[in-house]
């Protein structure tokens, strides 16, 4: 398993995103029951700045920045979600250049089309979509937001692995859909398949025998960060749960994952080189 992101190899010297790739991650959005404390967890556990933007009846969206640019988001789950019991989560947004084009492919491909395409204001188009394997993305079609600005530095999105009991139809559908690739490591015989979209690896695949019983596909994202264990423990002691606690991946680096004092789930990584 490798965990570097797409970015690092785009700048390896750089820390900032203009614009991203066709089928690339763009943006990353927590949903949450509780806004004011995720802001509190997420500022001393990453350095983030909560940039807070009113929307009205629909509440705030908070952008998350660091080095004055956009790192992440969050918002309050509204009262519908709750009531179809939608967790708190963090969704990925994947870049689509043309959305409405993307959409109608995905659901050919057997996709599932929970929000049609619409504009975010002057944002950016997007739409809502849950794989024939049942995990959750957006695709994001920018206009003024070209989604996150920064990577390379603690607090950034870095990779995120799709967990899927049908590895097979997920391979075909964003294959299909994004012209993915899934490859595997010469040196890994552990059935993990790394995601490389265009020339750069940007996620993976682990194994179906790697899912635990009755948790629902997902994708899980990763944040850069400088210290594993520090971040971890940290986290541990403002109230989060460590599903797996600091532990070492042998020549790819070290990793946690980590449920927020919400229950949304990520992961923490520092690679080995």
């Amino acid at each position: 398993m490798s965990l570097c992101g797409n970015w690092c190899k785009l700048f390896p010297a750089m820390t900032n995103i203009d614009r991203h790739a066709n089928g690339s991650f763009c943006w990353i959005e927590l949903g949450t029951t509780d806004q004011a404390a995720a802001k509190n967890f997420y500022t001393a556990l990453f350095g983030w700045v909560p940039n807070d933007m009113p929307m009205g009846p629909s509440g705030t969206y908070t952008i998350f920045r660091l080095n004055g640019r956009d790192a992440a988001a969050g918002y309050q789950l509204n009262p519908q979600q709750l009531a179809q019991h939608v967790p708190p989560h963090w969704m990925l947004y994947i870049q689509a250049d043309n959305v409405d084009a993307s959409t109608a492919k995905a659901a050919e491909l057997g996709g599932k089309v929970l929000m049609g395409p619409f504009d975010v204001f002057d944002a950016g188009r997007m739409s809502v979509i849950q794989d024939p394997s049942g995990a959750y993305f957006c695709l994001w079609q920018p206009k003024k937001n070209t989604g996150v600005g920064t990577h390379s530095v603690h607090g950034t999105l870095c990779w995120a692995d799709l967990s899927t009991n049908d590895p097979e139809r997920a391979q075909k559908f964003y294959s299909g859909l994004l012209g993915w690739r899934f490859e595997k490591s010469e040196k890994d015989d552990s059935g993990y398949l790394h995601i490389k979209n265009g020339e750069h690896f940007i996620g993976g695949l682990p194994p179906a025998k790697h899912m635990q019983p009755g948790v629902p596909p997902h994708w899980l994202s990763y944040f850069l960060v400088d210290d594993v264990d520090a971040t971890a423990n940290k986290a541990k002691e403002m109230g989060a749960k460590l599903f797996l606690p600091p532990m070492t991946v042998e020549g790819v680096g070290r990793m946690s994952i980590i449920a927020d004092p919400q229950g949304a789930v990520f992961a923490v990584f520092k690679s080995a080189r």
